[in-house]
């Protein structure tokens, strides 16, 4: 039997996204994301908070670069890569996780499009743009929670591969810097 590689995570941004483009032209963008967890021990709160680099490409890349900022509540779906490289002759190590679906949470206030949970992705509520290079393939049913930007209940590309990472390979571009 194979392997489950699936993380999901709601928790806010610690900076504004970093939007780059890899050598062979693909666009692939870079954030930190905190999520925390709290407990009533000895009668006091305690609270710890846990920072995840992610990593999204292609048309999820320009939209996570375009929409979010410092502090926006975002729900995210990916998996987990570890990836490794030389610099100035010692071997670097990241963990890292690779975006597949995202949703913006919050108010509309705070930066949400549209009212309600506008989604990003593979499909899902709100669905609306695919992560795949084929674009948006959903679209019609409805409009989902919220809607997306481009309609749809349940996007999908149409890709084979695991979280619509079409043109993405499985480790990633090369030349990220970290």
């Amino acid at each position: 039997m194979a392997g489950v590689n699936k993380v999901i995570l709601v928790g806010h941004l610690g900076g504004d996204p970093e939007m780059k483009y890899g050598s062979s032209g693909a666009a692939f963008t870079t954030f930190t994301m905190a999520t925390s967890d709290s407990w009533v021990k000895d009668g006091q709160r305690e609270e710890r908070t846990e920072w995840h680099r992610v990593i999204a490409f292609g048309k999820l890349a320009e939209i996570c670069a375009k929409w979010l900022h410092k502090g926006k509540q975002i729900y995210l779906e990916g998996r987990i890569q570890t990836r490794s490289w030389e610099q100035d002759g010692v071997k670097r190590y990241t963990t890292e996780i690779v975006a597949g679906t995202m949703q913006m949470l919050g108010s509309k206030d705070s930066g949400s499009s549209g009212g309600g949970q506008g989604g990003f992705g593979d499909g899902g509520q709100g669905g609306g743009f695919s992560a795949g290079s084929q674009g948006n393939q959903g679209g019609g049913q409805g409009g989902g929670q919220g809607g997306g930007f481009a309609g749809g209940g349940q996007a999908n590309s149409g890709n084979s591969a695991p979280y619509g990472q079409a043109s993405a390979p499985d480790s990633g571009p090369d030349d990220i810097p970290f």
